[in-house]
């Protein structure tokens, strides 16, 4: 198969072989990706056995990998694309803005640096989600970039940052605003070359805490020593 642009997309733009999400990522190279460390954060905060609604599943990437610990997943994606490849959880093919299940969940999950959007009433509208659909009792989880996020790692990713047998570069991070970046990202696997070109807004720890509380959520503490992902909880 071809090169393929994708664009302008809603929020990314993405070239590449084979389907691309509205904020331009590649379903097939998505599909590839290791699940990372996330499952094993998650698992640190959540109970064995909880249902989880799991905010941008994208491709399963962690789905599977919680599924194999014994969560109960709902997962939700924009992509119909995407959610073709999840195996073994319910899937809805959603926004995450406009989604209104009627159900309560154990834990909600937003991760994969969904919160980055530069765009505001996005971004409010998806941690609204996460409140409306989280159990009174229950915990929410949510990672974004830290403020040198991209620049920390352009280094690591200079020789081609390898995951599994992906090829990752950072190409560039251009700061057009304060507090804005525009990434482009490269990744070569199986002789497949995609690019994923996006805006991404820094979250520091106030305007963070200040979002959640917004929302009806108020951090509870901060998982990792970079403070990428936390947990909040219902007011």
């Amino acid at each position: 198969m071809g090169e393929r642009a994708h664009g302008p997309a809603r929020r990314g733009e993405g070239t590449g072989p084979g389907a691309f999400t509205p904020d331009g990522n590649a379903v097939e190279l998505y599909s590839r990706l290791p699940a990372g460390t996330e499952p094993e954060t998650i698992a640190r905060v959540v109970p064995p056995g909880a249902s989880i609604l799991e905010l941008g599943a994208g491709a399963g990437r962690v789905t599977h990998a919680l599924l194999e610990r014994g969560y109960r997943i709902v997962a939700v994606d924009e992509s119909e694309e995407m959610l073709s490849r999840v195996k073994g959880a319910r899937t809805v093919h959603s926004s995450i803005e406009a989604l209104d299940l009627g159900e309560r969940f154990d834990a909600v999950l937003l991760a994969s640096h969904l919160l980055n959007t530069v765009d505001p009433s996005s971004r409010d509208a998806m941690v609204r989600s996460c409140r409306r659909h989280v159990a009174d009792s229950g915990r929410v989880l949510v990672e974004r970039q830290g403020d040198d996020w991209f620049e920390s790692r352009m280094a690591m990713t200079s020789a081609g940052r390898t995951r599994a047998d992906i090829g990752m570069r950072i190409v560039s991070v251009e700061r057009s605003a304060p507090g804005v970046a525009d990434v482009r990202i490269e990744y070569e696997a199986d002789g497949a070359r995609w690019t994923h070109s996006f805006r991404a807004w820094d979250v520091p720890d106030a305007e963070l805490e200040r979002i959640l509380m917004a929302a009806g959520l108020r951090l509870v503490r901060y998982l990792t020593d970079d403070h990428s992902w936390v947990e909040a909880v219902p007011v």
